[in-house]
């Protein structure tokens, strides 16, 4: 297991330092800063003096060389625009993305299981057929139109909850997060919503697929005759074996809730990443834009790799292959 551990962990660091060439060489070949950070009547010696206090006079190779130095020192630039380590622009954003995406993963849970199962124990039933007809709609429908249909029935027309920002938040260790206050939880009901309707039907489909695989498995043929309770039988024998397929969905899922929320914080004015790397690439605010790429994909790899950890708490058989 050790050995496991230690394979993987060296996998990530070579990912990350794989990425970080792509991510650098790929933000820097679009577009010049320059041209809208500086104003156009700055004379040369200004816009020169301006270049190089950016670092943008330097090749290619040296900006990535100092980027790599300072990233493995925990500085990962400084913010053209507000003149900010962009480690700390990010930090200050990121507890309001993850609690959104975490509030989103947690609501495709209590939503997207129990309507799967329902689902896969009673396909040919009315409220079956309708549970999948419905889940066509998750996967098909754009979030930033249900965003603004959510706005224009719950904000505008009922009135049962605002529209923008976080509202009223609460401090634990110097973070701020809204769901420790209600008028918090009001302000992310909507855009949590809007945020986990596609990964809800993603994980009821899922779900409602491996209850149908399941059943006729000789196992279960076995644990009823021996006699177990219906309810045994499903959420100890039925739902833990489906778990596995469900966990590697949900925490992919994760990474690519908070890679991808950014529509739906732009809808719901949510002042998460989403919106700071939207602002940031509109002004070409390169260290900030390969910060939040970086930061990405380290949440990617960390998902990915608590997920193969999970692995071997769900299924004896994955322990038994990492002790090989």
């Amino acid at each position: 297991m050790f050995t496991w551990l230690l394979r993987r962990l060296f996998q990530a660091c070579f990912v990350v330092l794989a990425m970080t060439i792509i991510v650098f060489i790929g933000v820097h070949v679009i577009g010049n800063p320059v041209d809208i950070l500086i104003s156009p009547e700055a004379d040369q010696a200004e816009r020169a003096k301006i270049i190089a206090e950016m670092g943008l006079d330097r090749p290619l190779w040296q900006q990535y060389a100092y980027f790599l130095g300072g990233a493995l020192h925990g500085d990962l630039g400084r913010s053209f625009v507000f003149n900010e380590p962009a480690l700390k622009l990010i930090g200050g954003r990121m507890p309001a993305t993850l609690e959104l995406a975490v509030t989103a993963v947690l609501m495709s849970m209590c939503f997207g299981i129990p309507l799967g199962l329902y689902a896969g124990l009673k396909p040919n039933g009315i409220l079956g057929r309708v549970i999948m007809s419905g889940s066509i709609l998750g996967f098909s429908l754009p979030s930033f139109w249900v965003g603004l249909m959510l706005i224009m029935t719950f904000a505008v027309q009922l009135g049962w909850l605002p529209s923008t920002g976080r509202g009223e938040t609460a401090e634990i260790l110097g973070v701020r997060w809204s769901f420790l206050t209600w008028d918090g939880l009001r302000h992310m009901a909507m855009p949590a919503l809007n945020l986990s309707l596609y990964n809800i039907s993603l994980v009821l489909r899922l779900t409602r697929a491996g209850v149908r695989e399941t059943l006729p498995m000789d196992y279960i043929k076995f644990a009823r005759a021996k006699g177990l309770s219906p309810a045994r039988v499903i959420f100890v024998h039925v739902l833990k074996n489906i778990m596995i397929p469900v966990v590697t969905v949900l925490g992919l899922e994760l990474g690519t809730t908070i890679a991808f929320a950014v529509v739906t914080e732009s809808v719901f004015a949510w002042p998460g990443m989403g919106k700071l790397i939207i602002d940031s690439i509109n002004v070409l605010d390169r260290p900030v834009i390969v910060a939040y790429l970086m930061m990405i994909v380290l949440i990617f790899i960390t998902i990915n790799l608590v997920v193969d950890i999970l692995y071997t708490v769900l299924d004896p058989r994955v322990r038994l292959e990492t002790k090989a």
